[in-house]
This record gives C-alpha cells, structure tokens and sequence, in this order.
C-alpha cells in the first residue's frame, strides 16, 4: 500500500512537472509515450534573426521499444557584432536530423539516437548511447550516457579545410527524497579536439585585427545540482545550481528557479528565472598588448552575466479520432546580456544586448 500510494504521489507530480525533469512514478521506468509535435520557433538578438519549423514523430512499439525522428531547420540572418565589425551580414540555413530508438527491459532504459546538422560552411554528426537504470525500489535512478561527435569546418568560398571531433560522458542521479520532492545530480564531461574557433573572427593586437588563433584541445567540465517538488496538487516549485569549467580558465555559474501552476483543468503555466555569470578564458583579450601563442576575441569567452526571464503556457485543445489528444505550447523569454570586458568598436562602450525568444508549438499523443 505505501509503495502504490508513494507511486500516485510521484505519477501526479510528474504530470504537474511535464518537461522540467525526466521522471516516472516509483518502480516503473517506461517508454516516452507515443506523439507528434509541430514547432515553430524565433529567436532576435545581438543582431541575429533565426526562425524556423521542426517536427518530430514518437512512435512504440509491443511496449519495449520506441522509435523517434526529428527534423529542424534553423533560417538565419547574421547581422552580430562580429560580423558588421569585421564582414558584411548573410543569411544560411541550418537543418539537423535526428532519429533515435528507447528500448525498456524490466528497471533499465537504453536509448540510442544520431544526429546530422548541415549548413553552408558546417557539417555536424554524432551518435549518442544512454543507459537510465531504477534502484533500491524505484527510488533512485542511475544514468549513464556518451555521445561521440564528429564535425567538418568549413569557410565560404574556400570550402571545408579542418575537422573537430567531440566525445561528451554524462552521469547523473535522480533521488526521491519524500513522496513530494525529487533531488538531481548531473555530471557532464565534454572532451574536443581540432579546429575550435571560426574562420571568420578576428582578434585584436594594439588596435590592429589580426586572425584568430584558439588551442587545438579543449576539457570542459559541468555539474548541476537540481531540486523540484510540489506545494499542493496544482503548483510545484523547481531550482538548480550548475558550474561549469574548462581547461581554458572559463568559470560559469547558473541559477535557474522557477514555478508551475494549473490555473484552469489542463491549462499549464510556467514561470522561470535565470542568472548566468562567467569569467573569461585565460588567452581572451578585448585589446591585446602583446603578441601571444593563443589569442581570441570571442565575446563568448569573455566575462558577461546575463538574466532570463522565461514564461510558458500549455492548453489542451482537445481530442481527436477518439485517441488523439491535441495540446497548444507557448513560450516566451527575454534575456538580457551584459559584457564587462568586450567593447562594442562602434561606439567605444560595453557591449550588451537584450535577446527575445519565441516558441509555439502543437503536441498530439496517441
């Protein structure tokens, strides 16, 4: 009887949670279920417009195994800082396919998917492998997982000239504290070689632009530590802390917090807020005095913080064909963007900027 009603307690909460953590009741692992999804995206900032669609399809079959493909399209029009300061703006698009297989045995998930992504001056691919195993009852579930990833650099007008090769290792821990609070735990190891820069970024020495030049290695590091329980039966709450750091002296730290509520039967709402501050690599200067080995002007590799403020709503539309159920997803954030050591060359001031980012979606499960 405890572990039927711990197993409704968690099943409601899992519900209320939807995408924020990947759950399940106590002592069952199971299949995703079976859905379609519709997705149009935007994204405005820093000079970049990026819009798009993306589909995936979920498919199981006899109940241990689940079959997935995903297709994404990224419409570009790069304007950034980077470009208007050292070239002229273009548009490219990017398309990435992905298709994946879950298979369940008794308390273990195996999940297996590859990735391709094409644009004009890029070529990504990457195969990933994840193990999920339940534990002392239902109560603690382990993760594994490893993606090998294997990339083409390319430049316009000049054509693909080097490679990158990427092996990323993932551990992680998902604990029921009580029947209303989970705790998380994930350890991410990411390993790259090869070209790690771009062909088309400059550096500046003494005032003078002079090509980019970035280490052939890079180790970086992430752990994030993560809570989420439910108020009552309507709301929950959710927090995270992670820390990443890299064999380039980049420091970053993430606050993440945020709360859901039903408001009405079925209508879902998401309120969230992000903190991001990180200091910059070891070889990143604005304006170099001296001529290095190494030496870049990414403005990702700067020092900047950043605040996002996100809010999501879902609504059931209804069902159709008697078995499919159809849900409406909206999302906004806006996130603002401050560098405390990367100047803007057009007017001579800290480079900042606010972003907006948009998604609207439809999900049928069936």
């Amino acid at each position: 009887m405890v572990a039927t009603s711990l197993s409704r307690l968690l099943a409601r909460l899992a519900a209320l949670l939807g995408g924020v953590f990947a759950l399940g009741p106590a002592g069952a692992i199971t299949l995703p279920e079976n859905r379609a999804e519709a997705l149009a995206h935007a994204y405005d900032g820093d000079g970049v417009r990026a819009t798009g669609p993306a589909l995936l399809i979920r498919k199981s079959i006899a109940d241990k195994v689940s079959l997935s493909g995903s297709y994404y399209v990224d419409m570009v029009s790069n304007a950034s800082i980077d470009v208007v300061t050292t070239a002229s703006p273009f548009k490219e698009t990017r398309r990435a396919y992905t298709v994946g297989a879950d298979y369940v045995e008794r308390d273990t998930l195996i999940s297996v998917s590859g990735e391709s992504s094409t644009e004009p001056d890029y070529k990504a691919r990457s195969l990933s492998v994840d193990v999920a195993q339940e534990v002392f009852g239902g109560m603690s579930t382990v993760s594994l997982g490893f993606t090998r990833g294997s990339d083409d650099v390319g430049q316009k007008l000049v054509g693909y000239f080097d490679t990158a090769t990427h092996w990323q290792y993932r551990l992680g821990l998902t604990q029921v504290l009580t029947p209303r609070w989970l705790a998380t735990a994930n350890l991410e190891v990411v390993a790259d070689e090869g070209y790690l820069g771009s062909p088309y970024r400059v550096a500046r020495v003494f005032g003078a632009a002079v090509p980019e030049r970035n280490p052939r290695t890079r180790t970086s590091r992430a752990l994030k530590l993560g809570g989420v329980g439910s108020l009552d039966e309507k709301s929950a709450v959710y927090g995270s802390w992670r820390y990443f750091w890299d064999t380039w002296a980049v420091r970053a730290h993430t606050l993440e917090a945020g709360y859901r509520r039903y408001v009405r039967e079925g209508w879902l709402a998401d309120g969230s807020l992000r903190v991001v501050n990180q200091d910059a690599a070891l070889f990143y200067s604005d304006n170099a005095t001296a001529e290095t080995r190494y030496i870049t002007r990414n403005r990702q590799l700067a020092s900047y913080s950043s605040i996002g403020v996100g809010a999501k709503l879902s609504a059931p539309l209804g069902k159709w064909a008697g078995s499919y159920a159809v849900t409406a997803h909206g999302g906004f954030e806006r996130v603002m963007y401050r560098w405390r050591d990367f100047t803007d060359l057009r007017s001579g001031g800290r480079y900042r900027f606010d972003a907006t980012v948009l998604q609207l979606y439809l999900t049928a499960t069936y």
